[in-house]
């Protein structure tokens, strides 16, 4: 056999070492960034003092948390909403099909370090009984990419709010407009990608094939790709009337982020507090979210996030570190919701982390 086409070989567990290699490195880094967000945490609720805190957690009382987890219902409503018009004929999903799986799905991407990586593959398997896996997985990516879209300008609207409400350093000035022009870059990238139809992924996968990169799994690898972006690229050359409902559910799952800010300021805060001031808490909450989504919870770095904003607004570190606490509160609710889910619909974890692989080694190669 020619040593350039020798299949690569695979550990006791069925990966490629290099790959097996890269997810430790992952694991890794999601454990430094847990411990770093447990110190900052820490730290923060020291500094602003348990009392000061647990009078917030007053102030809001038991009605008041159960608005707040209504509206992170109506949020998770939005997403599933969203996904089913993503589906493509012959195929259906019904919303009491895609709001199950979206709850497994923020469960999991909240409860552990690499839960990012497994999140969508997670609500395919969710569904795995009602449409095929390719059929799933596309549809995901599909809804993502449209929450992608959303959410970028929201960033960016909330970044360049936050210019106009704060005097800051240049140097943050120049961070602040180049985060800006490296998000609308990756938008209008990702529109001329779809509009021209790159198939990026499935070229990606033959140039790796071509060069003798995981043949074992790219062999039938590729044509899963290709059909994966077909599935994408036809559905918008399908349903464009889709389009504006999936916007207004994305644009909707943010407004009621919006409002769960401003309901909680008005519970916790001696001043009255302003839509802008919601907007840009949860515009920078959103962006915390997307980076450090590694850290379980984003303890620690989403009341580092919080803070800044309060005390730009001069609403005080205190508000801000109550904030996300309280918004963690309600992700714990609806993290054991997704834990139930999981177990009552006897979704494989097993199934999920098999799955979320094989697509990384197709990605990577």
């Amino acid at each position: 056999m020619n040593s350039k086409t020798k299949p690569q070989s695979l550990n006791p567990n069925g990966q490629n070492p290099k790959n097996a290699k890269n997810l430790l490195r992952l694991k890794i880094l999601g454990a430094v960034l847990t411990l770093l967000g447990l110190g900052l945490f820490a730290y923060f609720v020291y500094s602003v003092g348990i009392g000061e805190i647990l009078k917030g957690i007053v102030n809001i009382g038991f009605g008041g948390f159960v608005f707040i987890i209504f509206i992170y219902f109506l949020r998770i409503v939005m997403r599933a909403s969203a996904w089913r018009l993503c589906v493509a004929a012959p195929h259906k999903l019904r919303l009491s099909d895609t709001l199950p799986a979206v709850i497994i799905g923020e469960a999991l991407s909240s409860l552990i370090p690499l839960g990012i990586l497994i999140s969508g593959t997670s609500k395919v398997v969710a569904v795995r009984n009602r449409v095929p896996l390719v059929v799933g997985l596309s549809s995901v990516a599909t809804e993502n990419l449209f929450y992608s879209f959303v959410t970028g300008l929201f960033i960016i609207f909330g970044a360049i709010a936050f210019l106009f409400n704060s005097e800051l350093e240049e140097s943050w000035v120049v961070m602040i407009y180049g985060l800006i022009s490296l998000i609308f870059a990756l938008i209008v990238f990702a529109l001329l990608a779809i509009i021209r139809q790159w198939h990026l992924l499935s070229n990606f996968c033959s140039w790796l094939y071509n060069k003798h990169f995981g043949r074992g799994i790219l062999e039938n690898g590729r044509g899963q790709a290709l059909l994966f972006e077909n599935l994408i690229f036809g559905f918008y050359r399908q349903y464009p009337r889709r389009f504006a409902p999936i916007f207004l559910f994305q644009i909707l799952f943010h407004a009621l982020g919006v409002l769960e800010v401003w309901f909680i300021l008005s519970r916790i805060s001696t001043a009255l507090p302003s839509l802008n001031g919601s907007f840009l808490l949860e515009s920078i909450s959103r962006l915390i979210t997307i980076v450090f989504k590694l850290v379980p919870f984003l303890i620690g770095v989403d009341e580092a996030g919080a803070q800044i904003i309060t005390e730009t607004l001069a609403l005080g570190a205190g508000v801000g570190v109550t904030i996300g606490i309280i918004r963690k509160s309600r992700i714990l609710f609806w993290t054991a919701i997704g834990l139930i889910l999981i177990f009552t619909r006897g979704v494989s974890i097993r199934e999920i982390t098999e799955l979320s692989s094989q697509q990384h080694v197709t990605k990577t190669g």
